[in-house]
């Protein structure tokens, strides 16, 4: 795929309108790497100027500030923050809502301001410009689509429309679960919970929300989150469902019904 670096376009005397910022998930986690291609598609599609950091880009330090070592997340953040002000950056763009909510609310008090949105918020943005356009009667008319609100979209950013909006564009049936929106459940990755052994208890989160989300009849578990997609994932394969029920990100629905 063609995806320009920060460095190439300075390089080539050009400033590009968006920062893509990929994030670990996005650049190492082989699942999320799908929806990292699928975001960078729509943007190649529909000619937004975009670049992303690569080699330069190191995590936000959201994990290690949620698992307490406070030293470490402000000397990665002190040195993304010299790498995004070197660069001028301006505006950013995230498909983890980890990324988001760690840039856009707490890079502000160590010297990054930056105007940080969610790729959700972008693709409805884009799409109510006319730039994205889907194809009729898409792959996913008619079928059933439940969506997932993430901790760090919804209730910690009030992100509850965006998401939604893009997806009744697909001509599906959108179905909630029980807990949604303000009410919703964590998929249990949050915290820097992904990385550590579970603790004692009678039912692991994800396998809750996953049944939450297959009760709705739905066969698409919709995500806006490479962590809540990799945990509602494994909650599907511990219900033997992953063969008749999909998790997949809102980019890669739209990646696939793009005209």
């Amino acid at each position: 795929m063609n995806v320009p670096t920060m460095a190439e376009k300075i390089a080539s005397g050009d400033s590009p309108e968006i920062l893509f910022w990929v994030g670990c998930a996005g650049s190492f986690d082989q699942r999320a790497q799908k929806i990292t291609k699928a975001f960078a598609t729509i943007l190649n599609k529909v000619g937004v100027k975009y670049a992303i950091l690569g080699k330069e880009e190191m995590c936000t330090g959201d994990p290690v500030r949620r698992a307490g070592n406070e030293f470490m997340f402000q000397m990665m953040a002190y040195q993304n923050i010299q790498v995004l002000n070197g660069y001028g950056i301006k505006k950013i763009v995230t498909t983890c809502p980890h990324c988001f909510n760690t840039l856009k609310n707490e890079y502000p008090e160590l010297g990054g301001t930056y105007d940080v949105i969610h790729h959700t918020t972008l693709l409805q943005e884009l799409i109510n410009e006319g730039k994205i356009k889907l194809k009729e009667g898409g792959s996913f008319k008619g079928k059933k689509i439940t969506y997932h609100d993430s901790c760090y979209l919804g209730r910690a950013n009030d992100i509850y429309e965006a998401p939604r909006k893009v997806l009744e564009l697909l001509d599906a049936e959108l179905v909630e679960m029980k807990r949604c929106r303000t009410n919703g459940l964590c998929c249990g990755a949050g915290g820097a919970q992904m990385f550590k052994e579970d603790e004692n208890g009678s039912t692991r989160v994800n396998i809750e929300r996953t049944n939450e989300a297959i009760a709705t009849g739905a066969s698409i578990i919709a995500a806006a989150c490479p962590f809540c997609n990799t945990m509602i994932t494994d909650g599907t394969k511990v219900a033997e469902k992953e063969e008749t029920v999909k998790v997949m990100d809102i980019a890669e629905l739209i990646a696939a019904s793009l005209e």
